[in-house]
This record gives C-alpha cells, sequence and structure tokens, in this order.
C-alpha cells in the first residue's frame, strides 16, 4: 500500500486532490515491484464515461475498469470480458449478453462490496447516462460527448434485466456499429451498489473521484499535476497483474520526461520527441515502441463564426497550408499526409486523393469570390500537450501562421492549460483549432459521427460545430448498411461530402511511440483505445 491508514482515511473523507502525509510529498523511486509511467497530463476524471480526453483513457479505462466485450485487433473479432457470450435477436434489433459470474469489485477504506458484479450493474452503468431521470445522470455535468456523439444515446432503446447473469439490449434499429462501439474505453462497468451509498451519504460525486471498478487496479491518490497512485486488485478476474504498484508521474513537458526515462525515474514515456527517437534507440537501456496508429490530425474551424461559416472561406484555408511541410518539419516524415478523413488502416480507405492540395494562389482566388479579397484576421487555438495524433501543435501553429500570411491572413496562436483548453474549445470560443482523434474502434463510423455528426456538436465533441442534415443522413446509410462493400461505397460518398464542405483539414495520419527502460515488458501501444498496465512486468536480465 502506498499510504498509511490514517492518510487513507483523510483522503477519502475530504477532497478529489487528496490530502498527503509528509513521507509522499516526494516523487517516487524506481519500484521494484511496481512501475513508474511519466503521464502527460491530469485525466479530467475518474470516469471515462464523462469525456473523450487520451490522457483520462490512459489514466484510467484499462486500469480501473472492464467492460462487456473486448476487441482484440490481430484477430480482427470481438472476445469475452465481464460477458461471456452474446447473441443478435429481432434482425438485429435486440442483443442478450451472458454475464461472467464471480467478479469482484474493488475494495477499499470508502467502499467495501457486499456481492460480486450482476446484471443490475450494466443496468447502473448504461442507464447513468442513457436515462436523464437517473439519479447520476446529471452528476458530473451530464454531457457524456462519446455516447452522444456516436449514436448510442439515440440508438439504445433500454437495457433489460433478465436474471442475475443476462441482460438484453434493445435497439431502435439495426446498426453494424453496435458492437464496436461498446467494446470502447468508455463503456466502462461501475458498481451499482457503491453508487447506491454514496446516494445515502450525499456524496454522489464521489463516484467519479474516488472511482470502483472490476479492473487490475485499485485507486489509491491522485494529486493535481503530481501524482496517481494505484496498487494491484488481489480479486481480479483475470490473470493477477505482474505488478503491485503503478504510480502516474504527471510530467507535461516532454523534454523533463525524456531526461526522466534516462535517470530511471520513469519506466515508460508517452510521446518522446520526435527528433530524439534515433538517440534513444541507441541507448542499451532504452527501448521504443512503435505502433501503426489509427489517428487523425486535423484542422478544425468553427462554422458557427463568420466567416468560417462559407464554405468557400474554408476552402481556401484549406489550399494555403503546406501539409507535406508540416509532415516533414513536425512528425520528421513518420507520418503520412492524410487523404481524407479515413486512415490506411480503415478497411473503407480508398487511396484516391481527397484533401486539398497545397496551392496558394488557388486560396487568394478563393478569398477573393467570398469576399474577402484583402483577407481578415482569425486564431489558430494550438493544444498545450502532446498527444498521438500532434507531437507539437504549437509549431504546427507557426508553420500555418506563416503559411496564412502569404495569402493576407493574419493568424494569432492562443494556448490554455489542457483541461482549460478543452472546456472552452467545447464552449466552441475558438474560430479555429489544431486538434485530431484516434479511433475507438475499428468500425469507419467512428471517424465520422464522433468528430462532425450533428450530436458531437451538441455533445460539444465536435469542434467543427457543424451541423449538416444530409451529411447525417449519410452516416444513417451507412451504419444501417450490412452489406461490407456497400458500405465501403457509401463511406467513400460521405469522404467526397466532408471534403466538399471543408468544416476542417486533414492534415496526417500519425505512427504512436512509446519509449521504456529495457527491464519492462508488457506494455504494449494498443491499435485502438488507451494504454493497460495489466501485463506490464520488471525483468531482471534487462541491461543496467
Amino acid at each position: 500500500m502506498f499510504l498509511k491508514p490514517v492518510c487513507l482515511l483523510t483522503a477519502v473523507t475530504s477532497v478529489f486532490i487528496l490530502s498527503a502525509c509528509s513521507d509522499n510529498n516526494q516523487l517516487p523511486a524506481p519500484l521494484s515491484e511496481g512501475l513508474v509511467y511519466c503521464s502527460e497530463g491530469n485525466p479530467e476524471s475518474f470516469n471515462p464515461q464523462l469525456g473523450t480526453s487520451g490522457t483520462t483513457v490512459d489514466a484510467t479505462s484499462a486500469q480501473l475498469y472492464d467492460r462487456l466485450i473486448d476487441y482484440d485487433a490481430e484477430q480482427q473479432q470481438f472476445i469475452p470480458a465481464l460477458a461471456t457470450q452474446w447473441q443478435a435477436f429481432d434482425q438485429g434489433t435486440r442483443y442478450r449478453f451472458k454475464l461472467r459470474q464471480q467478479v469482484a469489485f474493488h475494495q477499499t477504506a470508502w467502499f467495501q462490496p457486499s456481492r460480486p458484479f450482476n446484471a443490475d450493474d450494466v443496468l447502473f452503468s448504461f442507464n447513468r447516462w442513457l436515462n436523464e431521470q437517473h439519479p447520476y445522470h446529471n452528476v458530473g455535468g451530464g454531457r457524456y460527448p462519446f455516447f452522444r456523439s456516436s449514436g448510442l444515446m439515440r440508438l439504445i432503446k433500454r437495457v433489460e434485466r433478465v436474471d442475475d447473469h443476462t441482460v438484453d439490449f434493445w435497439l431502435n434499429q439495426a446498426d453494424s456499429s453496435f458492437l464496436a462501439n461498446l467494446a470502447t474505453d468508455f463503456n466502462v462497468i461501475l458498481a451499482a451498489e457503491y453508487g447506491a451509498q454514496l446516494l445515502a451519504q450525499g456524496t454522489p460525486s464521489d463516484i467519479d473521484r474516488l472511482p470502483i471498478g472490476t479492473g487490475p487496479f485499485v485507486f489509491d491518490e491522485f494529486r493535481k499535476d503530481f501524482v496517481i497512485r494505484y496498487r494491484n486488485h488481489p480479486d481480479y478476474w483475470r490473470s493477477q497483474p505482474h505488478i503491485t504498484q503503478l504510480v502516474y508521474v504527471i510530467t507535461p513537458n516532454a523534454n523533463k520526461r525524456m531526461l526522466k526515462l534516462l535517470t530511471g525515474e520513469c519506466d515508460v514515456i508517452p510521446y518522446p520527441l520526435i527528433d530524439e527517437l534515433a538517440q534513444l534507440d541507441t541507448q542499451a537501456e532504452i527501448e521504443v515502441a512503435s505502433a501503426v496508429n489509427p489517428s487523425l490530425s486535423f484542422w478544425a474551424f468553427n462554422t458557427k463564426r463568420p466567416p468560417f461559416d462559407n464554405p468557400l472561406v474554408r476552402q481556401a484555408l484549406a489550399h494555403a497550408i503546406n501539409r507535406p511541410a508540416i509532415i516533414q518539419t513536425i512528425y520528421g516524415g513518420k507520418a503520412r499526409l492524410a487523404s481524407g478523413m479515413l486512415p490506411e488502416t480503415s478497411w473503407a480507405y480508398s487511396a484516391e486523393p481527397q484533401a486539398y492540395p497545397y496551392d496558394p494562389a488557388k486560396a487568394i482566388e478563393l478569398l477573393q469570390q467570398a469576399g474577402y479579397p484583402n483577407g481578415f484576421s482569425m486564431n489558430i487555438w494550438a493544444m498545450p500537450v502532446q498527444r498521438a495524433y500532434n507531437p507539437n501543435a504549437q509549431r504546427m501553429s507557426e508553420l500555418m501562421q506563416a503559411d496564412l500570411a502569404r495569402i493576407g491572413v493574419q493568424a494569432d496562436i492562443i494556448s490554455y492549460e489542457w483541461n482549460t483548453f478543452r472546456q472552452r474549445l467545447a464552449r466552441g470560443e475558438h474560430d479555429s483549432v489544431l486538434i485530431g482523434w484516434v479511433a475507438d474502434n475499428a468500425d469507419p463510423d467512428n471517424f465520422f459521427r464522433p468528430i462532425l455528426s450533428c450530436a458531437a456538436t451538441r455533445s460539444g465533441n465536435n469542434r467543427t460545430q457543424w451541423c449538416d442534415p444530409e451529411f447525417d443522413q449519410l452516416l444513417v446509410e451507412a451504419i444501417t448498411e450490412t452489406e461490407p462493400q456497400q458500405r465501403k461505397q457509401l463511406y467513400q460518398r460521405i469522404e467526397n461530402y466532408v471534403m466538399q464542405q471543408a468544416p476542417l483539414v486533414p492534415i496526417a495520419n500519425s505512427l504512436r511511440f512509446q519509449a521504456h527502460r529495457a527491464d519492462i515488458q508488457g506494455v504494449e501501444l494498443p491499435p485502438y483505445g488507451g494504454l493497460s498496465f495489466r501485463k506490464a512486468r520488471r525483468l531482471t536480465d534487462a541491461p543496467l
């Protein structure tokens, strides 16, 4: 355990940023039976249902929780998790799930479960965001952006308890993406008994701040901008984690993360600096992992604000940006120029070029047609953190600023602390923003509905504020089609429509990098979703 009992009791009865005793005020030393991960930022909460931040997902989903089903990328199929089997009925409008038995929830100083996981926990977890009358629906803000933007809120009619270990999902229509969305990091299972206890205590918000799940690790402590501490779950239903302690050290600065890795203060770091990768590979004690990342970096325009409500202006700005130069400068050539919304990893991808080529003369011509012969002023919001899809948004925005000046557009660069950045972005305070998306599952719908649909606009997840009924109708046609080749053709129509309207400019499909000490094994980069430390282990015969 990380905390002495008196410290933990103080933490439980106080606030989210937990109190700490003096012996916890130092950064953790290398752990002989644990692992130190230097994270790029703070989680927004400890419940991934509430947001779509990759930082939050990496810190919570696979560490604290389980889902009904998982997706095996190698086998390209859905596999059992808390549900052992499932079957579709009624032309795909009803799914029955058989639930795993004897799955234990976490035991902590603030919650002692009296029973294992059952159907009541499934209903509690899904009805929280499905049912506006649910006592927990508005706890944490009640936005649930993934579930709104992916269409799950409209798709699922109800969830029914058949018996202790069987649940039925009733859908309003057949949907080819239903199982894929169910297997994402956002569909975690919470403890209904814990929820009832917190309601009785009058502290329902603690469910997202002092989390309880069935996952491989148990939450111990969080101190903002400093540290998150977990310990292994001794009654975990899968194979026990190899590490007994998992520590996240919050380290936003990439150079500091690199230094901590080299000195052994960190065992694993995300997003190593692109220009340092070659040097890291020569270090015997450091290993660099990379994976094809189903991601998209893009420049989104706030189409609710003039002049970005004019498609001609958006097209002009798209032509003004030298995207090939961005690939070389920002990604060091370790990314592909995006040809559209879908990356090459998608089965619906088409090699036909669709995105706008670099053409400043065409950009000036389009601005004149739109009524802006002398250009205008605007801002570009640049993320303050590194993400897999964009290793340096600040530098990228500077390159774009210079490109825009050549066509008479003056761009100011704006940034904030990450959580503040996301909150203000959701309120639509930006003119444009450099942002991106990492796929949650293998279905091509995941690159459209959560990013550009009208539902995504209402949830605050659509950074373009673009709501187009014709586009939404195309999405409906694609998800209700069951024949793969027909679906692929529909997604090509959708790609073409997005490129014509240009609510955003696709920039890059990147690789995802991670660096770790050579004595660490089993921390793999998943093709979809967040990190998992369940299989992580420390070797004894690695180079020192």
